[in-house]
């Protein structure tokens, strides 16, 4: 009996695995599944004081961040200035110009909120960790996969807010610029400033704990989706949406992922980028960073609409790591030879 039942967990754990399918996504559906059941536990009328919990873990995210982040491999990714550049206009460039174009198909009414929420989403910077798990997956090149996950995640705590408040208009006087610029400062910049500077000593720490680390990360951002979609579901923010809306919405998302992954690796192969390269240049480009979108959706925009401001940014997260899980797997088994042939010719022979 034992022996029967002990390989169906591993046998399911593995098949969740391949579709990319892990705790966190279950997760992530739990605690919206919890603040709409229960939102007063989440709201600011709540006992517990969530602000200062994510706030504060926020901080330390950011400065664990930093922590893993070395002068030396910043220096060391600067000398492919061509997939960098490339990498970065898709992720600040690419994508907002995309939202920009499918704005006319937006009309008022619930809508309202719902561009806003996909604007905000394409003006994110790419993920780091995910983005070179599925590099080094895919056989691709790891270094400028560091650097250019890492630079983005950098660029973004600049460039995020900035296009976000210059398209969006989200009440941003000087007063709201001087509170945000404020916030950023003490969650964001200097936590970051200050792992960077302590990599040389506490670096290794950081990499013996990766794994908890990762999980203090995910932690954090449960808790930030729990308490913005109990804000969301107090105050009526979703009662216009419909499950087939959202299912749309997700089938969009996806659209768009494939999209901005199939331009990137043309545009690679138009500059004739080695296969490995491109590789960084996909999977680098085409993602959206989870712990930025709950960070800077809690600094930008109200509290009651952040959960709808969230919204695509989770199905997105669901999306890229489903998608990225199998393109990634199905490239690192390509032979090396089919890889060659790539680069020299359209025919791949064996």
């Amino acid at each position: 009996m034992a022996d029967s039942s002990a390989p169906a967990p591993t046998r399911l754990g593995a098949l969740l695995a391949r579709a990319g399918l892990d705790w966190f996504l279950l997760a992530l559906a739990a605690v919206v599944a919890l603040a709409y059941a229960w939102p007063t536990l989440g709201s600011p009328a709540s006992p517990v004081p969530w602000k200062l919990v994510t706030t504060t873990g926020v901080a330390l995210v950011f400065f664990f961040y930093g922590l893993k982040l070395s002068f030396a491999q910043l220096r060391a990714g600067l000398r492919n200035w061509r997939l960098h550049t490339l990498v970065q206009l898709a992720t600040f460039g690419l994508f907002p110009v995309l939202a920009l174009l499918v704005r006319p198909l937006f009309g008022g009414g619930p809508s309202d909120l719902l561009w806003p929420s996909l604007f905000f989403l394409c003006a994110l910077p790419s993920t780091v960790s995910t983005s070179v798990v599925m590099v080094s997956i895919a056989g691709g090149n790891l270094p400028a996969a560091i650097f250019n996950a890492s630079v983005s995640s950098l660029l973004g705590i600049v460039l995020t807010p900035l296009l976000t408040s210059l398209v969006l208009r989200t009440g941003t006087d000087a007063q709201h610029l001087g509170g945000l610029a404020t916030q950023l400062l003490w969650q964001v910049v200097l936590p970051v400033g200050a792992g960077i500077a302590l990599n040389s000593r506490l670096g290794p720490l950081a990499d013996r704990h990766r794994t908890a680390l990762r999980i203090f990360d995910q932690v954090t951002i449960l808790l930030i989706v729990f308490t913005a979609f109990s804000d969301s579901f107090a105050e009526g923010i979703f009662r216009s949406y419909q499950p087939a809306s959202v299912l749309a919405l997700g089938a969009g998302l996806a659209g768009l992922y494939l999209l901005v992954f199939g331009l990137v690796w043309g545009l690679g192969r138009a500059l004739r980028f080695s296969r490995a390269d491109k590789i960084v240049a996909v999977f680098c480009g085409s993602k959206k960073s989870l712990v930025h979108g709950s960070v800077m959706a809690s600094l930008l925009f109200p509290a009651a609409a952040t959960g709808l401001i969230l919204l695509p940014l989770m199905l997105y997260h669901s999306v890229q790591i489903v998608l990225a899980s199998s393109m990634a797997q199905w490239l690192g088994r390509q032979p090396p030879e089919a890889a060659v042939a790539e680069t020299r010719a359209p025919a791949a022979g064996r």
